[in-house]
This record gives structure tokens, C-alpha cells and sequence, in this order.
């Protein structure tokens, strides 16, 4: 296997300052700013990247576009807080608690729409 991990992704965003404050304020990411103003999300060792509206990337997807992303978080804590953190913030939940296949074990989910209508996806392991 040449792939080992995830180690960032882009996100194109309409509104820099609503996607801000979903990912800091509703899941909690760290906001990051690095070379010639540009902006990135951390999350445990990961981060995403943020491409506001009329940013030019020297190198970039075909067609870049909001809300087309559909994303899997694991959480870093039970799913129960996930949703009271979702409630707090006023973030509907679309669907779940749910249970679902992930990429290492079963997982139960909730899924919700960031600010672009990306669909964002929190999940535990199913047996949490």
C-alpha cells in the first residue's frame, strides 16, 4: 500500500465566516492560519483547508464547488455529546443516531449540513 493516511483536504466555501463558525464552534475544529493568508481547520492530526470565495489556487479540483463533499468524522467522545453540541450551536440533525459501516469497524452516526450544504457525517464506534 503506497497510501498510509489523511493528511488534509480542500473545502471550498461560500461564506469564510459561517463555515468558520460551524467547524470551530459547532464541532470544535482549531483555526489555523499559515503562509499568505490561508486558513485551515486542525482536527486531531488532520486539518482541512478552506478556499473562500475568490480564492485562486495555483493548483486546485477541476471544479471546485460548495457543497459537494460528503465527509465522516470520528468523534472524540460519546455520540450523546456529539448531539447535545449540535443542539447548543442549533445544528439540525438530518438523520441518526444511525448505524453504519466505516472504514475500520461498525459506527453509529449522525449526520447534519455545514453552512455549505456539505454533508458532514459524526460517528462512534458502534459499541460506544
Amino acid at each position: 500500500m503506497i497510501v498510509q493516511s489523511l493528511d488534509h483536504f480542500v473545502l471550498t466555501t461560500r461564506d469564510l465566516d459561517q463555515c468558520l463558525a460551524f467547524y470551530t464552534g459547532a464541532l470544535g475544529m482549531t483555526l489555523e492560519r499559515f503562509g499568505a493568508g490561508r486558513i485551515a481547520l486542525r482536527f486531531g492530526e488532520q486539518k482541512i483547508n478552506v478556499h473562500p470565495p475568490g480564492y485562486e489556487a495555483s493548483i486546485k479540483a477541476r471544479r471546485p464547488t460548495p457543497g459537494s463533499l460528503d465527509l465522516c468524522f470520528l468523534a472524540a467522545c460519546p455520540l450523546e455529546e456529539v448531539i447535545a453540541r449540535l443542539q447548543v450551536h442549533g445544528v439540525a440533525i438530518e438523520e441518526g443516531p444511525t448505524l453504519r459501516t466505516g472504514a475500520r469497524f461498525a459506527i453509529r452516526s449522525v449526520y447534519v449540513r455545514d453552512p455549505d450544504d456539505n454533508l458532514i457525517e459524526i460517528s462512534v464506534p458502534a459499541e460506544k
